[in-house]
């Protein structure tokens, strides 16, 4: 019975918003027949990047305004084809900035110190261990592949939302317009999306896939470092033995693989 709700509503969402099973391109193919057990939304190519479980590391002590914040956002939002709303309402983030109270509401306090208070955080999806958005998810268009990478199958997404209750980070953004119109120069390597689909950060899969690193962490200087968090050798790691870091709503017990060096 339970497979059969489900095939019923995969079948039922792709018709509703008349799209094909079959990616635009494929780069983001996926395995199995309807895609059941997917390990990677993207096909890796020779020297791609891999890892057991990606990581994050924020040195937010390499920024002091929001002008810091900009070539980074604008390097994921332009590569990722994030249209840009004149009506706030509908806007679509992938990586943003936060004020330290919104980003970290369980760790403020009266007597934070005023750097801290003060400082615009980045902030962007978590891929999270346990990732709440994967269990609500009808359709499996949000899916946890095998190196933590929380990904997207615009194509599965019937617009439900349920994703977007789920998430504690208000990290997906949902189409309520056609974004097309609304993307500045398009990027043709990287699918557009429609109405009534959910977007988020993908980590750049699409880039691992071809040997590079994120598009905000190259725009970083620095500031942003990506590895392996099983690797005991690996940079994220040992920046996290070094320094006193914090993660956001880590008391979910959801696993963010985002750290923030303060």
């Amino acid at each position: 019975m339970e497979n059969s709700r489900r095939t019923f509503l995969k079948i039922a969402g792709i018709s509703a918003l008349g799209l094909s099973t079959k990616p635009v391109y494929d780069a983001f193919a996926v395995s199995g027949e309807h895609g059941e057990k997917r390990e990677t939304a993207v096909v890796p190519q020779k020297g791609a990047l891999t890892a057991k479980r990606w990581a994050m590391v924020i040195d937010t002590t390499k920024f002091e305004s929001a002008k810091d914040l900009e070539p980074i956002i604008e390097a994921c939002h332009k590569i990722h084809n994030v249209p840009v709303f004149e009506n706030k309402r509908h806007e679509i983030k992938w990586i943003w900035e936060e004020e330290f109270g919104h980003a970290f509401p369980d760790l403020e306090n009266e007597h934070i110190n005023d750097r801290i208070k003060s400082l615009p955080f980045l902030v962007l999806c978590n891929h999270c261990e346990d990732a709440p958005c994967v269990r609500a998810c009808p359709t499996q268009a949000t899916f946890k592949q095998e190196d933590g990478i929380v990904a997207m199958d615009f194509h599965r997404c019937i617009g439900c939302r349920f994703c977007m209750a789920a998430c504690p980070y208000g990290s997906r953004s949902f189409n309520f317009r056609d974004p097309r119109p609304f993307i500045k120069e398009t990027n043709k390597k990287f699918p557009t999306r429609m109405r009534g689909v959910v977007e988020k950060c993908n980590f750049c899969s699409e880039l691992l896939a071809e040997g590079k690193q994120p598009a905000c962490v190259e725009a970083s200087n620095g500031a942003l470092v990506f590895g392996d968090l099983e690797d005991p050798e690996s940079e994220v790691r040992k920046l996290l033995k070094s320094n006193y870091t914090i993660r956001r709503k880590s008391a979910l017990g959801t696993g963010p693989a985002i750290y923030y060096i303060v």
